[in-house]
């Protein structure tokens, strides 16, 4: 009888709603959205740490009828979704700065399928993208998640949170923090890249035969690749810096 008592409906809709937290971040947040995770394993895991963190869930407060639980079950997604994007507006800085990378570097047209996303994007940003994303696999961002969701439970009750304005603050200034970042993460690119635009517009006036087309784009692209080797721990350390704020920052929702 006292196994049976587990299963009332009070603990089934409380462990619904935790299933539906862990769902939720688990979709939206930067590397648990990548489209390379089968849905049913995102789920296989919703429902495991659903299953592990159900001795530490609050009581349920809310009225156990089919509307407030519908409208808990979207409190739980938008507080998904939420996280995730403030997430991934601190992770889009360094995909950002590869498009225009790519544009100063001619690679534009030369997209590939993201596999994160699932769009296309220029080869650059995908490179960094991937780089960035082992970046936080270092950083134990999915470690960082689980804690988040502890966190969240003794402090946003199951089926309560509700979005503020200071989101809506928050929202325009991490992404205008977006291409701000971005642009200064490709800086040094675009800044060598124009010189060498005003170099070879001298030897083409100096030196008419010069080839710009023949000579003057794979010289670019040298130059281009090595500033990027040159920069790389710096993009990767500013990455950083950029998650570590908008994990600072999700302290307004909780």
């Amino acid at each position: 009888m006292e196994f049976a008592a587990v299963f009332n409906e009070v603990n089934m809709v409380g462990f619904l709603l935790l299933f539906f937290r862990f769902a939720a971040l688990f979709i939206a947040t930067p590397i648990f959205s990548h489209n390379s995770i089968p849905m049913n394993i995102k789920a296989s895991m919703a429902f495991f740490f659903a299953v592990v963190f159900y001795a530490s869930m609050p009581p349920l407060n809310i009225p156990i009828t089919i509307p407030t639980v519908i409208i808990a079950i979207l409190s739980e997604f938008l507080l998904g979704m939420v996280v995730g994007i403030a997430l991934q507006l601190a992770y889009n800085v360094i995909t950002f700065a590869g498009g225009q990378i790519s544009f100063m570097m001619g690679f534009s047209m030369a997209s590939a399928i993201d596999p994160q996303s699932g769009v296309s994007m220029p080869i650059i940003s995908q490179f960094l993208s991937l780089l960035g994303l082992m970046m936080l696999f270092a950083l134990d961002l999915h470690h960082w998640m689980l804690l988040l969701v502890d966190h969240s439970l003794k402090t946003v009750p199951l089926g309560g949170f509700v979005v503020t304005n200071d989101f809506f603050y928050y929202l325009i200034h991490a992404t205008a923090n977006m291409f701000l970042v971005g642009f200064i993460i490709a800086f040094p690119i675009i800044a060598l890249s124009w010189l060498a635009d005003v170099i070879f517009g001298m030897l083409m006036k100096t030196m008419p035969q010069f080839n710009l087309l023949v000579i003057g784009f794979p010289i670019k692209i040298m130059v281009a690749f090595a500033v990027i080797i040159a920069t790389l721990t710096a993009m990767m350390l500013i990455l950083k810096g950029q998650v570590q704020e908008a994990f600072n920052a999700l302290e307004m929702f909780f």
